[in-house]
């Protein structure tokens, strides 16, 4: 028999389904991973072999993320790196990343899942393109799996060292055929195509001023070939178009479609300084963006034309980019950010706050290639969180509490559940120990970052 959990009693149900419903006194019942009903508590059934009654909250959707860095964790606010621009911040960086280790990436992972958890995320990709002193990506993987998160893990890679007109120092980068030889063995070892996957593998080359146009157009090759997505870095800053033309003759998006890199199977973080001419073809082709608000403001990019590009049509999603470039992994927060920053660079009607939610939902799900996750609908998986009403924050905001959620200040989550499996439970994350990781997180930064 599949177990049946049943919540009920949400002051507010956030669906993010086809009609958007947002049901008072609402609930979901659920057998083992999977929503089988949704509507009014009254509605559902009134037995299941566990009830969590959430008075008092908001229950909507997990919250999807679609760009990250987990081992920057280990290097926030790092002198020398805390008023830079994108260019200079990595060439700070890039020595220290030289020192991680296995143990630091399996940490920093937990670390940051942790975060995101506790934000109100239950699903995250995280795009690893280091790889020094023997990590390898099925560190993340195994990390991931233990502390119960949805994980796109994106092998990331760079081959193209300062000695070839590169960015990163030599000693960082790796040789192309080891690259494209690792990210099939991880395909074929980790990738779970089925519906309800807690684990997928990208193919994810770390940034045009990293990898050769050979690496480029042979990764998109590798991964249409097994079937998974396609995820890089784009136009995210003034330095970055400037490299574009000079290196290739190209904008961004002109690169972009040279190597073969849109269409519904890829998506690009960033996309900061993507011209008209770019929008209109990610439009076209389904071709979708993770907008890092915070991290964008952070080394000074710019504002990206999120309101222009959801208009047009382009996937939108949230990501809370590295925690060296944004130095927190709230995507709650993010969400609030994104909606604050649009209406700095277009006015108050840019964006609204359940517009915000969509994309940290609907939006992430999409650009992640995923049709079952990102709204609680019978038949989709069995990922939501719920955020307590009755605290100081939200105190004069309950008349509107789904608006509330992004203009008032960022929420911990109360209640988490991932593919029905409860994984927060009044505010405590509870698979792993939080403040022993913390602790050893903290001992493997000073180690890291001292040399």
């Amino acid at each position: 028999m599949p177990k049946r959990l049943l919540i009920r009693n949400a002051d507010m149900l956030v669906t993010m389904d086809a009609d958007r419903r947002e049901i008072a006194g609402g609930g979901v019942y659920a057998e083992d991973n999977r929503i089988v009903a949704v509507g009014a508590t009254a509605d559902l059934p009134a037995e299941a072999d566990e009830v969590i009654d959430l008075a008092g909250h908001v229950v909507l959707p997990g919250l999807v993320n679609t760009h990250h860095h987990m081992f920057q964790s280990l290097t926030r606010a790092v002198p020398g790196a805390q008023d830079a621009e994108l260019f200079a911040w990595l060439k700070r960086l890039y020595p220290i990343w030289a020192g991680l280790t296995p143990e630091m990436i399996r940490v920093s992972t937990q670390t940051a899942m942790a975060e995101l958890i506790l934000s109100g995320c239950t699903t995250s990709s995280d795009h690893l393109y280091i790889y020094p002193n023997g990590c390898r990506l099925d560190d993340a993987i195994e990390a991931a799996e233990a502390i119960g998160m949805r994980f796109h893990a994106a092998r990331g890679s760079m081959s193209v060292g300062e000695s070839k007109g590169g960015l990163p120092p030599d000693r960082v980068v790796e040789d192309e055929a080891a690259i494209l030889k690792d990210t099939c063995r991880l395909i074929e070892a980790w990738h779970d195509p089925a519906p309800f996957s807690m684990r997928r593998i990208v193919v994810a080359p770390c940034s045009p001023f990293s990898v050769s146009r050979d690496l480029m157009r042979e990764a998109a090759a590798l991964a249409r070939s097994y079937g998974v997505s396609l995820h890089t870095h784009l136009a995210e800053s003034a330095t970055d178009i400037a490299y574009s033309r000079e290196f290739f003759g190209q904008t961004p998006a002109e690169y972009a479609e040279d190597m073969g890199w849109v269409g519904a199977d890829v998506w690009h973080a960033h996309c900061v300084q993507l011209d008209d001419v770019g929008i209109g073809l990610f439009a076209r082709t389904g071709t979708g963006v993770a907008h890092c608000p915070c991290s964008n403001m952070r080394l000074a990019s710019g504002i990206a034309p999120i309101a222009r590009m959801r208009c047009e049509g382009v996937p939108v999603g949230l990501g809370v980019d590295g925690s060296a470039s944004n130095d927190g992994g709230h995507l709650l927060g993010e969400a609030r950010q994104a909606m604050l920053l649009q209406r700095v660079g277009q006015g108050p009607a840019a964006m609204t706050a359940r517009e915000a939610l969509e994309i940290a939902t609907l939006g992430g799900a999409r650009v992640l290639g995923r049709d079952d996750i990102g709204a609680l609908a019978p038949g989709m998986a069995a990922d939501l969180v719920a955020f307590d009403l009755r605290g100081v924050g939200f105190a004069g905001a309950l008349h509107d509490p789904v608006a509330a959620l992004v203009f008032c200040a960022p929420a911990a989550v109360t209640f988490s559940m991932i593919n029905g499996r409860v994984v927060v439970r009044e505010g405590q994350l509870l698979t792993v120990d939080l403040p022993l990781l913390v602790e050893r997180h903290n001992r493997l930064s000073g180690m890291l970052v001292s040399g």
